[in-house]
């Protein structure tokens, strides 16, 4: 059965789900169940009276309504299937058949000068792409080169860098040398610096 809708229904119970309808209860109006009201229990309806003279004439416009409908209907009928016999079967036909064989011989001709200027375009746009693509490959090659060279530079650098210094390396031959000064050039490395790096107190070698 239907349920009925009121401001008193709470909230819980409407969002809760249920198998009833809803129906919301409009004030003034009886629900379904009601029964009947005592006031109207003994009134019977009767039809408004009728003119026969009136339902006579009334009759007669109806048929000639329905008559001319009728024919009118039949005639938008018989104009429609003339037309379709004509352009099935008739000159029509032959005309229209005429014309959809020039408008597919125009639109194939549109359709082959349309491939062959996309063709030309994308030629076109392939060969700039190679092109870039060549430029691209040139630059990654330059740039390949450069970075070796300064790689080389560098690691040629290093090797005199490393040439140099390894001529105050300690060695079986120089080893005597450089125990001798050692010794007579002591160093004291126990010594406190500022944040400026200067020295500001150091120990006396013992």
């Amino acid at each position: 059965m239907f349920q009925v809708i009121t401001r008193s229904t709470p909230v819980i119970r409407l969002l809760a789900p249920r198998g009833a309808v809803l129906v919301e209860a409009v004030r003034g109006r009886k629900t379904r169940n009601d029964p009947k009201a005592k006031s109207k229990e003994g009134r019977i309806k009767t039809p408004p009276p009728v003119d026969p003279v009136e339902m006579v004439v009334l009759r007669e416009r109806f048929t000639e309504y329905d008559l001319i409908m009728r024919a009118l209907r039949l005639e938008f009928k018989e104009e429609m299937l003339r037309k379709r016999y004509e352009e099935e079967v008739g000159s029509l036909a032959e005309e229209r058949a005429k014309q959809e064989a020039e408008e597919h011989r125009s639109l194939m001709t549109w359709n082959q000068e349309e491939n062959l200027r996309m063709l030309k375009i994308r030629e076109l746009r392939v060969q700039k792409e190679v092109e870039a693509a060549e430029v691209k490959k040139t630059e990654a090659a330059i740039l390949r080169e450069q970075t070796m060279e300064i790689f080389v530079k560098e690691k040629g650098e290093e090797i005199m860098q490393i040439q140099e210094e390894a001529k105050s390396f300690i060695n079986m031959e120089n080893l005597d040398q450089r125990i001798e000064e050692a010794l007579d050039n002591p160093k004291n490395y126990n010594f406190a610096i500022d944040k400026d790096g200067r020295v500001v107190k150091r120990t006396v070698l013992q």
